[in-house]
């Protein structure tokens, strides 16, 4: 697929691939993270991540002090989310995970996963510019 991005008077949209264009972004294909050249994708009301973690791959330290609402769907594979109120097995395409503000979080991709996570609002959290996780 062709990235193209439309820009006109009847608003302004975008046709990419979540692959190529989170590739510089740790996945993060939207949020207030990319700049005014990204057009629509630069946006201070959500971020949408596409991630593909290997089997074994883990989030090594868990995520505190979270400040915004997150959805985790599983597109395939095995993944589990430890929160600090319990754990999920995401097992079947469709499977997923919502949290708010101040859940504690931690991942591991039990089999090859693609996932894809979205958050808002967007908002900086770290010295990257970038949202952790």
């Amino acid at each position: 697929m062709t990235d193209r991005r439309h820009d006109g008077t009847a608003g302004a949209w975008h046709v990419g691939n979540a692959v190529a264009d989170g590739a510089n972004t740790r996945g993060w294909i939207l949020g207030h993270f990319l700049d005014e050249t990204c057009g629509v994708r630069s946006t201070t009301a959500v971020e949408v991540k596409w991630a593909h973690h290997t089997a074994g791959t883990r989030r090594s330290t868990i995520v505190t002090g979270e400040t915004r609402t997150t959805l985790l769907l599983l597109i395939e594979g095995r993944y589990r989310l430890d929160v600090s109120q319990g754990s999920a097995l995401l097992t079947e395409p469709g499977d997923y995970v919502l949290w708010g503000p101040g859940v504690d979080h931690q991942w591991s991709a039990e089999h090859d996963s693609t996932i894809v996570t979205v958050r808002w609002p967007s908002v900086p959290t770290d010295a990257e510019g970038l949202p952790r996780g």
